[in-house]
């Protein structure tokens, strides 16, 4: 976030004293379904997946998380509600938590913050709504590239299982698409 120069020194330097340093490890769990969600996270290093779990077992990845990215069960978080999703590391990850209260506070005191969330927010919901479309509308093929073009360094820092699950396809399928784009 000291990236975004949208603090003065002074502004971040009370800001970081609301945000707590932690640090998990690949596959630890930063939440877990029917978790009570009370922080959200900005993540400082490493990479995290959100994802859904139904009631086959089967993962459905929704989102990845790594450097300068925010990333919780946002739903869970503003709403005080048990979490519907995990969130979990695939790499060793070091995040900055900010709580609910805290959180909250933090825009009341800094405008230029809520206006940072508000920015971040609208990019995320396009995001989202870009990748629902493109689960809907797009094949598997075409979801691969649309990943390879979008995340280009991303490919290479999870596993062929992973991608899969997010991409929506059978292990199968990631690897005969695989051999088809090289």
């Amino acid at each position: 976030m000291n990236r975004t120069n949208i603090f003065t020194e002074q502004e971040f330097f009370e800001l970081k004293g609301s945000l707590v340093l932690k640090k998990f490890s690949k596959g630890d769990f930063i939440i877990k379904e029917n978790d009570y969600v009370q922080d959200v996270y900005l993540i400082s290093s490493g990479l995290v997946k959100l994802f859904y779990t139904d009631y086959d077992s089967k993962e459905h990845i929704l989102s990845f998380a790594f450097e300068d990215w925010w990333e919780t069960d946002f739903s869970a978080f503003y709403n005080k509600e048990r979490a519907v999703f995990s969130l979990q590391c695939i790499e060793d990850t070091e995040a900055y938590s900010l709580s609910y209260d805290d959180f909250f506070a933090a825009c009341q005191n800094f405008t230029q913050l809520t206006d940072y969330f508000l920015a971040k927010s609208i990019r995320g919901h396009i995001a989202n709504q870009k990748r629902i479309l493109s689960l809907l509308t797009l094949n598997p093929k075409e979801r691969y590239e649309l990943f390879l073009q979008i995340y280009p360094s991303l490919s290479q820092r999870i596993s062929k299982s992973v991608l899969a699950s997010y991409l929506g396809v059978s292990r199968e399928t990631l690897s005969r698409l695989y051999k088809q784009h090289k």
